[in-house]
């Protein structure tokens, strides 16, 4: 997920998502390979240590400090766009929202189904909401790669469609992989968040509180402080820490949360995801025969490349049923392009993965290898249909720039 910056502010090449894509896919692959190698075992055990302080009642595991401390800060960033989105972006009305929303549902629905379909009866049907993920870093990675003669209307698509997705996908963390909730906790998460969504509209330019930028630091450092809090207490109240990063995105100032996304988003792209990508995929590949495999590998492998298809692809043409006249409508080819990039579920199908099978390791280490796997084959199969509808859109510009212009000979235009 990333704020929209011009070519002049792009300073840092962290910011660019053809970067972002490809040090996820490195970091995954990297994760894959030590974990098979002599180095393996040494390296999951580390995974596998705990902090304690005793003092703060406080114990985490090196692997929870990444998917529940260090993820937080993307979630943080994808809270913030979100927002901004539904203020002032594409998703500011009903009208707007409404097409990609109807896919957005479609590309939840249907891969949930699917995987219901494979597990149906058995331990592992929980792990439904693995495949309805998309991981929009990845998915606007390929789409800058192969598709930069697209039209901007298939890139908002899009866009609109994995924050929707994203949303989705912190309704689900919230409410489906959350256990022994501590209500005094949520509390002082609930107070400390309150205060530093306060804190950051004495930083808004049109603050009557505005302060110069050297006196912003003391109230920059204590927000930091506040969300840390935050975070601390969302952890130590049995919800998932995560979303302490997406409370304190939507608190946030527009303004200051922007500039904070911006000093932020190079550290979540360059660091933070690779990191969580290379600890997610730290799997040893299991000495199975394919019918020894879970229900729940078959159902992610399929679910997440044949399921999302489907699904955006259905709801998108049945919203643009409904809204003719919307502008926003994609082409059938336009629309099957975007929902090839929605299979690609990579970042969040992995957090997903890791909360749902957490009390099974077996069958967790082989949903990432069915996230991998699944990912990879939604990433070929969009890089061909972005390729060809690229091509295609190329065609139609260099026959329009050979027509003559009105009132000139084509003699005149050559």
């Amino acid at each position: 997920m990333t704020i929209q910056h011009t070519d002049a502010v792009r300073t840092s090449p962290l910011r660019s998502e053809r970067v972002a894509a490809g040090l996820l896919l490195i970091a995954a692959i990297a994760g894959l390979v030590i974990a098979n190698t002599a180095v393996g075992p040494a390296l999951l055990a580390f995974m596998g240590d705990h902090l304690t302080i005793i003092a703060l009642d406080f114990d985490i595991s090196v692997s929870h400090i990444v998917s529940d401390g260090l993820l937080a800060v993307f979630f943080f960033i994808v809270a913030v766009e979100l927002r901004r989105e539904l203020v002032i972006g594409e998703l500011n009305s009903l009208s707007k929202a409404a097409l990609p929303a109807i896919a957005a549902i479609g590309g939840v629905l249907v891969p949930a189904l699917v995987f219901i379909s494979f597990t149906a009866g058995t331990d592992v049907v929980d792990g439904w909401p693995i495949p309805t993920a998309t991981d929009i870093a990845f998915a606007l990675g390929v789409l800058a790669i192969f598709g930069s003669a697209l039209p901007t209307r298939v890139r908002v698509f899009l866009m609109a469609l994995a924050v929707l997705d994203d949303l989705v996908a912190i309704l689900i963390i919230a409410f489906f992989f959350t256990s022994d909730v501590r209500f005094a906790s949520i509390g002082f998460a609930a107070i400390a968040i309150t205060v530093f969504g306060a804190l950051s509209r004495l930083l808004r330019a049109r603050s009557p509180w505005v302060l110069a930028r050297r006196a912003q630091w003391p109230i920059i450092t204590v927000m930091i402080v506040l969300a840390a809090l935050a975070w601390y207490f969302t952890y130590q109240s049995g919800v998932h820490a995560t979303i302490a990063g997406v409370a304190l995105g939507f608190v946030i100032s527009r303004r200051p949360g922007g500039r904070a996304v911006h000093a932020l988003e190079p550290w979540s792209n360059g660091v933070i995801l690779p990191i969580f990508a290379f600890s997610a995929a730290l799997v040893m590949i299991p000495d199975v025969s394919l019918s020894e495999l879970s229900p729940a590998f078959w159902g992610i492998l399929v679910a997440l490349p044949v399921g999302k298809l489907i699904g955006i692809t259905v709801g998108g043409l049945v919203g643009g049923l409904i809204f003719r006249r919307q502008s926003g409508a994609l082409k059938l080819p336009d629309l099957v392009a975007v929902a090839a990039l929605g299979g690609i579920g990579f970042t969040v199908s992995l957090l997903m993965n890791e909360l749902a099978f957490r009390g099974n390791r077996e069958v967790a280490d082989e949903g990432v290898l069915a996230v991998l796997l699944g990912s990879a084959v939604a990433i070929a199969f969009s890089a061909v249909a972005v390729s060809l509808r690229a091509r295609h859109y190329r065609r139609l510009r260099r026959a329009h720039s050979r027509q003559p212009e009105p009132g000139r000979s084509p003699s005149a235009t050559a």
